[in-house]
């Protein structure tokens, strides 16, 4: 199996099924600072490096004024379920964090036989074996380690799962079955769903409890309300160009949608889980800015002379279109006139907590 590789003196080619091989001038911790990046598919299905997207993205069921489809697209990554139409044309509202990849082995009854697979080495740290505990179903969380950072692989709707928290894990090694557990999900539609995500805070639990406790958590800070997924996708393809692309320079080319101004709180993790987001002087700032793209992913972290006492939001990107549409309901509004939602304004509130 793959492993983590040294940083000095790496060679990548392009290997078997579309994914990124590298040989090694020698081994190092699957918990290095300075390891590459360098991602595995999950799965058998490797049409995404084919352009297939119908053999790789597992179609919704959509019913849209009574025409009913099966879009491929609404596998993919970001707006693409739920359409709308508005005063700005048509509007997809419901955001999809991951991407949904398709098996490509049944046995004769249909049933799903692909393996699955940590898509780097890392260490689980999570595993739902309970599918009413989620939307996921049955799902697994790698805990992967680059430049002193913490990002997390998740990996969803599964049928078996063959690994446990604190097993550590090389790339490419199986680490479950694909299934349809979790909501809305049938044999036909049976398929993968995979994240790439970045951690909001280690101070999870203790926001759910304040703000949502009549709704339990079985998941920790690895429920998916704390996870911020990035298009995983575009990272498979970008770094089938770049091999040696960080994350930081693929976020890089996002587009700002809108910030929110933070009050200084000794507990504003971002900064120290990921350093790379921090910009400018950081020497006495009353508070700091941070620039999130339409996703929810926070993208940039700068000091700011303004005086907050509750975050507030303090740009937004100008469209006709109700904010509410395009930011996964966090930013309400349109036009000139835009402000957090309750939910966005509970959602700073875990970037903070507590302040």
């Amino acid at each position: 199996m793959g492993r983590f590789l040294a940083a000095i003196g790496l060679i990548t080619i392009l290997g078997v099924r579309g994914h990124v091989r590298a040989f090694e001038s020698g081994d190092v911790s699957p918990h290095s600072k300075s390891a590459a990046l360098d991602l595995v598919l999950p799965t058998d299905n490797d049409a995404l490096f084919s352009g297939d997207g119908a053999a790789f993205y597992q179609y919704v069921e959509r019913n849209y004024k009574g025409e009913k489809s099966t879009p491929w697209e609404g596998g993919q990554y970001g707006f693409v379920r739920d359409p709308i139409d508005t005063a700005g044309g048509l509007v997809y509202t419901r955001f999809h964090e991951g991407i949904d990849i398709r098996p490509v082995h049944r046995d004769a009854n249909g049933e799903p036989l692909d393996e699955v697979r940590a898509i780097a080495a890392g260490r689980v740290v999570h595993a739902n074996l309970v599918p009413g505990y989620s939307n996921y179903g049955k799902y697994i969380v790698i805990e992967h380690r680059w430049d002193g950072s913490s990002y997390y692989s998740l990996y969803g709707h599964l049928s078996s799962i063959h690994v446990h928290p604190g097993d550590s894990v090389t790339r490419g090694q199986a680490i479950a079955v694909m299934g349809y557990t979790g909501v809305g999900i049938n044999r036909e539609r049976a398929h993968l769903h995979l994240e790439f995500d970045l951690m909001f805070s280690h101070q999870f639990e203790a926001w759910h409890d304040a703000f949502f406790r009549n709704n339990p958590n079985h998941n920790g800070i690895y429920n998916g309300l704390n996870l911020a997924g990035l298009d995983v996708a575009r990272l498979y393809l970008a770094l089938h160009k770049n091999p040696s692309l960080t994350i930081a320079e693929f976020l890089s080319g996002e587009e700002t949608f809108y910030k929110v101004t933070l009050p200084k709180a000794r507990n504003f993790e971002l900064p120290k889980l990921y350093p790379w987001m921090l910009a400018g002087n950081r020497n006495r700032q009353a508070s700091w800015e941070v620039s999130f793209a339409s996703s929810g992913v926070p993208l940039k972290i700068e000091p700011s002379d303004k005086q907050v006492t509750q975050p507030e939001l303090s740009y937004v990107r100008k469209t006709s279109i109700n904010y509410s549409y395009l930011t996964r309901d966090i930013v309400s509004g349109h036009g000139a006139a835009a402000q957090l939602t309750g939910y966005g304004a509970q959602l700073m509130r875990l970037v903070i907590w507590p302040d």
